[in-house]
């Protein structure tokens, strides 16, 4: 290939293809390396779009089995289609990753389907699906090879019995028994999933909570509610090894502190302990990018590596794993590139579990503010006082707001209750723009909504919440 690109990106997910398509409309000549058949990387493909579009099947057919004759509506218990539901999982990823193809055509930027890596500043090696190899030249490199998924030592994945999320989306039939290991939000969503649809789902989380890293007010409500949904949890205990069986598997557990080793069947073992970047074969040390000890590029504030035109994004670099983390990262690496001043606020970035109930949330928990000395006030407003959600029969969970005690600005809102992952955005709006709890307590909200919890929240605050 005898033309210079502008830029050339590797990887076509959220990142990438973001990336990559903001760089075309800036008037780049882009080119983009895919080693996947489809574009959308991981979350399009085996990650965030095929497991909700489970979560939302499956959360109609539990709803269909239990929450129809409450409301007068009466029909025969519902039975399950499993070839149909994964169909409809399917049909979700192509129309998906279609639509990724015709943006990228429509922006003009090539395509070459392939493994790439990085032969030196300036170059990029496509080893190509004929098992020929080519030489991309460019001026400026995008890494947006995304992460993959964390092992446990010595536990082997075969997506049949032992199971990383990829697999979990292809089961072939309901588990019996599943065990979770990690109650992240990828254990919780998938093990909510199987569940609804007749699994008798445990977590093993090595940790004494669940959902680490959100706060953790909102997480212990969470965990009853999924307690009662009939989830078993054994928190603070590891996974000591897992021997496949005719049946199944026997995993090994203990305390995570020590003591005694008990043993659980399962059908299934989901290893969902998290995600690690994907950096293999990208030839990083030749060309001297560097890393950081948990195995992710380091960059500037410029999203630039230690070898100058070389830039990364998304789950390659800090900062949380998240597809829509990583389209702002592509969008504003490509604004920097065109000589404009592209930036991500990384203290407004939202987070969403999409079971039901949701937990949203963005910005600062109270554990954050506690470690940092922070004085702030909260305020909290429950969704049994909420009408629309009455209405509904959604009344699980609450609102959270917590304000700088000084000044009022809002530092971090959670929401725990249906819908949360939508209601959220409000609050990031806000935030974005520096507003106060006194700003949203004054912004008049629709009622009957399950918004109106937001502004009840907002003036809890302030201790003048009307409904509670």
């Amino acid at each position: 290939m005898a033309e210079v690109y502008d830029l050339v990106v590797i990887g076509t997910g959220p990142g990438g293809y973001v990336c990559a398509i903001r760089a075309a409309q800036l008037g780049m000549k882009v080119c983009v390396v895919e080693k996947r058949k489809t574009h959308g990387g991981t979350c399009l493909n085996v990650g965030c779009i095929p497991s909700k579009a489970l979560l939302h099947a499956s959360e109609l057919f539990e709803e269909a089995g239990h929450e129809f004759a409450p409301l007068g509506i009466r029909i025969p218990a519902p039975e399950l289609d499993l070839p149909t539901m994964m169909k409809h999982k399917q049909d979700v990823i192509d129309g998906n990753v279609g639509g990724i193809q015709f943006l990228l055509k429509k922006n003009k930027i090539d395509v070459v389907h392939g493994t790439g890596s990085i032969l030196s500043k300036g170059n990029v090696g496509v080893a190509l699906e004929d098992g020929t190899n080519s030489v991309i030249e460019t001026r400026n490199i995008v890494i947006a090879t995304g992460s993959d998924v964390a092992r446990l030592p010595g536990i082997e994945i075969d997506e049949q019995v032992v199971v990383s999320s990829t697999g979990a989306l292809e089961l072939a039939s309901v588990p019996k028994k599943m065990i979770v290991v990690g109650a992240g939000v990828i254990g919780l969503e998938l093990g909510s999933v199987w569940r609804r649809l007749g699994a008798e789902v445990t977590v093993v989380e090595y940790l004494d909570r669940i959902l680490p890293g959100m706060d953790l007010d909102t997480c212990k409500t969470f965990q009853r509610i999924l307690a009662k949904q009939g989830f078993a949890f054994k928190l603070g205990t590891k996974v000591t090894g897992v021997e496949k069986t005719e049946a199944g598997a026997v995993v090994s557990l203990e305390p995570a502190a020590g003591g005694e080793t008990e043993t659980v069947e399962a059908d299934v073992v989901l290893i969902a302990i998290g995600r690690v970047p994907y950096t293999e074969g990208l030839g990083l040390e030749a060309v001297g990018v560097a890393r950081d000890e948990r195995g992710r590029i380091e960059v500037n504030d410029h999203f630039q590596t230690s070898v100058q035109g070389i830039y990364a994004i998304g789950d390659v670099i800090r900062g949380a794993m998240l597809a829509h983390k990583a389209e702002d990262e592509g969008v504003a690496v490509a604004e920097i590139l065109a000589g404009q001043h592209g930036h991500v606020n990384y203290d407004v970035i939202p987070g969403v579990v999409y079971t039901m109930p949701e937990i949203a949330s963005v910005g600062k928990t109270e554990e954050d503010l506690k470690a940092a000395g922070v004085v702030y006030s909260v305020g909290k407003f429950p969704f049994t006082a909420n009408g629309r959600a009455k209405a509904m029969r959604h009344t699980e969970g609450f609102v959270k707001v917590i304000a700088d005690k000084a000044t009022d600005r809002v530092l971090g809102v959670h929401i725990l209750g249906a819908g949360a992952g939508e209601m959220i955005h409000e609050a990031a709006v806000l935030m974005e723009f520096g507003g106060s709890s006194e700003d949203l307590a004054r912004t008049c909200h629709a009622h009957p909504t399950m918004s109106e919890a937001v502004k009840e929240a907002a003036m809890a605050v302030d201790k003048r919440a009307i409904h509670m």
